[in-house]
């Protein structure tokens, strides 16, 4: 196990580095005004190339990469040109707005998931096609569509949550969790129908195979069946999925933000993009890569907990 750790951290550090290098490099051949930006049009030529060299805008390219690499390894993602906020700072207070609502969406799309698969696969019948439908439903259904209806049903008509804004835990739990369920609903929609529909099918595949018959015709019982082993076995596509489903509901986070007003992660990353905010757009691209190679290293490391091959694979 040791080795396949030390070989899955070594790939997610490269791709780390891999991903910073472009986006810096890109963001730079866009050829961005990042000075006459922030100070507007009204500044003359010998402002603009004062505020370029406080900022180390004139130096050359490989330059400034490597020293802003060299402060990233020591914990220093810069300040914001725009509002010299150290980096790491705004993206402490927005990064637990998003991972409220994406963890949240997690919760919801698994219990609900499992729910649909799992009776789907067992009882198949007009069961089966009843929850298909509702999850085939889900996945077309526009989801920004779907947040508006329950903002106006469940905060403007209804009264029982907030349309827009954010409570962090610290202040009040129950005034946190009213500020997230509705995004997080909205968010988990068509994560469900995708993990529903795969962990329907990788029971099925189960529940179909030679030992699974073997097991029955020793008297084995159905349940146990099911949840001893069928749903073991097919644990390894449907964490796959769930991975992927993970890093959509995290990079969509920034279209619930947007709708119910919540001040994000995603919604830094964008203004930073538009802005041409280079050491936020960095910072935001360091976290959103890192999460991914952490929660593809966690899952790799359940696939091999559940099934051995896929370890020495």
């Amino acid at each position: 196990m040791l080795p396949f750790l030390l070989r899955r951290i070594g790939e997610g550090i490269f791709l780390v580095f891999i991903v910073t290098a472009i986006t810096f490099f890109l963001t730079f051949g866009a050829n961005i005004p990042v000075a006459r930006n922030i100070l507007g049009p009204s500044a003359n030529v010998d402002q603009v190339a004062t505020l370029e060299d406080k900022l180390g805008l004139d130096r050359p390219i490989l330059e400034q990469y490597w020293s802003w690499l060299t402060h990233a390894l020591q914990g220093d993602l810069g300040r914001s040109y725009f509002t010299s906020e150290p980096v790491a700072t705004a993206m402490a207070g927005r990064l637990p707005v998003t991972l409220s609502v994406v963890v949240l969406a997690c919760v919801i799309t698994i219990l609900i998931s499992l729910l649909l698969g799992v009776t789907s696969a067992a009882r198949g019948g007009w069961l089966d096609s009843v929850l298909q439908g509702i999850t085939t439903l889900s996945f077309v259904f526009p989801g920004i569509i779907l947040g508006i209806g329950m903002v106006y049903l469940f905060a403007i008509t209804l009264k029982l949550v907030p349309a827009v804004g954010f409570v962090p835990f610290s202040t009040s739990p129950v005034g946190w969790f009213a500020s997230v369920v509705l995004p997080a609903v909205v968010l988990s929609i068509g994560g469900i129908a995708a993990l529903a529909a795969q962990i329907r099918g990788s029971l099925i595949d189960e529940l179909n195979k030679e030992y699974i018959r073997t097991l029955r015709s020793r008297g084995v019982a159905e349940r146990k069946i099911l949840l001893k082993h069928a749903m073991r076995n097919a644990a390894s596509p449907s964490l796959t999925t769930f991975s992927l489903q993970f890093i959509t509901l995290f990079g969509a986070s920034l279209f619930i933000e947007k709708i119910f007003a919540l001040p994000g992660y995603g919604t830094y990353g964008f203004t930073a993009t538009i802005q041409g905010d280079l050491p936020a757009m960095l910072g935001v691209t360091l976290f959103g890569v890192g999460l991914v190679v952490v929660v593809n290293m966690i899952v790799d490391v359940a696939n091999g907990w559940l099934n051995p091959k896929a370890r020495l694979s």
